[in-house]
């Protein structure tokens, strides 16, 4: 066991997850599936009077948050953000609302560590939709007088861009959304390296305790020297992750569908609410703490909810630590070929990596982390240990719920087709390596079957970082992506 209350999805959860990744009119979930990975569809608005002629405008996938001022602070976790268009555009312009959320949602998590004692907190802050006030009022947090909190953002669209409520908002937190003047997109941070810094400086002197990821009799050891055990997966495993690796949050938003309106996920709000909609965020996260690990037989790292009368709930950071405290010989970190951490010009960029690496308490860049996670290495580590994986694993992996039933009709054909969209997202053909998934598609798209070619490998020029060259593709819309970020 990692934690000592094990995560239990509520039923209802999974039934509108289900209910709404199924195309049914009548879910009550709002799960961006583009952002799950999901192919792209019909989902641009029509035009209100087209003409035969007319060209209609590509949909708006950039939206702007304004970040309350001391975010750090109880006050400024409690103060709601706001999600508007950019440009000086409205959010009814921009399409940039909460309403609006699985395709331009927004979403907020908090993660605040005690350094006295060592212990964890989450708290989910407010996203709502500027103009509009909450459906209910944000729980006012009590922090510890000596802790420190990071912030991490979400977003179902492409490219979230941080605004201070103030001058120096940005500034005095720590806020990070880019880096040289090229953002990362769908995330962005506040205060993310001094958390992991001091995070992991409390585990050495064992005031910290993260706990042990937990193993599994449900799955196969696929063996070798980079094969996957009994171990439970933890983010930084090469058997779950995708193209874009620790990305996004677990937050989740309750929805007034009547008002527009946006709330706190909390037990008191959900029963006041009447006929509420659940927000989430599409993420890396979100896969594995409510899908692989109750498929696996595993739970995630949780603590206390300070929004939630302290109920056990997880967090991206927390994902992280127990990554860290768990992280495999072979471990997926961020890549230099993952198109957030490309450069504005679409290139490999060491310093923008190195700044993502950071604010999610990662290595930076070098000759020891290359051998694992260099571009093409990263490539190869996908093809040569996610793929036994899955093959080794598809009985229990395709009694696992899909969260996204227009990519795979479960959680096993789901993966593969993740894997495939993945191998072609980062390119990793411009390294010798060729696609090991072969996936059948029903008439709708959706994969229904996949079969897998487990030979090994060998990428070439492994530990070098090619720069993009024929064939190379960047500055891709995430609504154009097969798979893009997200689970």
């Amino acid at each position: 066991m990692r934690i000592a209350v094990p995560l239990a999805i509520p039923l209802g959860l999974a039934l509108v997850l289900g209910a709404y990744v199924s195309l049914s009119s009548g879910g009550t979930s709002n799960v961006n599936q583009t952002a799950l990975g999901a192919s792209p569809g019909a989902s641009a608005p029509d035009s209100a009077a087209p003409s035969s002629t007319a060209v209609a405008a590509a949909p708006n996938v950039n939206c702007d948050i304004i970040v309350p001022a001391n975010p750090l602070t109880a006050k400024g976790l409690a103060t709601p953000y706001q999600l508007t268009g950019q440009d000086g555009m409205s959010p009814e312009q921009s399409g940039c609302t909460m309403a609006n959320a699985s395709a331009l949602g927004a979403f907020v998590q908090a993660t605040i560590l005690n350094t006295q004692t060592g212990q964890l907190y989450v708290y989910d802050p407010l996203v709502i939709t500027q103009g509009t006030t909450p459906a209910v009022k944000p729980v006012m947090p009590t922090l510890p007088r000596h802790s420190v909190v990071t912030i991490d953002f979400g977003f179902n669209g492409t490219t979230l861009t941080q605004v201070g409520a103030t001058r120096h908002t940005l500034s005095n937190a720590n806020c990070l959304d880019g880096q040289g003047g090229s953002q990362f997109g769908q995330v962005s941070f506040c205060n993310g390296t001094n958390f992991f810094n001091e995070a992991f400086q409390l585990e050495r002197q064992g005031k910290l305790k993260v706990p042990f990821e937990g193993t599994t009799r449900k799955i196969v050891a696929t063996g070798g020297r980079l094969g996957t055990g009994r171990d439970c997966p933890v983010i930084r495993n090469f058997d779950m992750v995708d193209q874009d690796p620790s990305d996004n949050v677990t937050t989740e938003y309750l929805l007034n569908p009547a008002t527009g309106q946006t709330a706190q996920d909390t037990s008191s709000n959900a029963a006041n609410i009447a006929g509420s909609t659940l927000l989430l965020n599409g993420s890396d996260n979100t896969l594995l703490d409510l899908f692989m690990d109750p498929a696996l037989g595993c739970t995630p790292f949780q603590a206390p909810d300070l929004a939630n009368n302290g109920q056990p709930t997880s967090s991206q950071a927390l994902d992280e630590l127990l990554a860290a405290k768990n992280q495999p010989a072979t471990a997926a970190l961020v890549p230099e070929n993952d198109e957030m951490t490309l450069n504005a010009q679409g290139q490999f960029d060491a310093a923008k990596t190195d700044a993502y690496r950071q604010e999610v308490g990662q290595a930076d860049v070098s000759w020891a982390t290359n051998a694992s996670s260099s571009p093409a290495m990263y490539c190869q580590n996908m093809v040569n240990i996610q793929t036994p994986f899955l093959a080794a694993n598809e009985n229990v992996l395709t009694t696992g719920q899909s969260p996204v039933t227009a990519v795979g009709g479960n959680l096993f054909t789901f993966m593969a087709n993740r894997l495939s969209m993945s191998f072609t997202n980062l390119n990793c053909q411009n390294f010798g390596l060729t696609d090991p998934v072969t996936v059948t598609l029903d008439g709708n798209g959706v994969a229904v079957a996949a079969t897998f070619n487990t030979t090994p490998q060998q990428a070439a020029n492994p530990y070098g970082a090619p720069r993009p060259g024929n064939g190379w593709r960047h500055g891709r819309s995430h609504h154009q992506l097969m798979n893009p970020s997200g689970m």
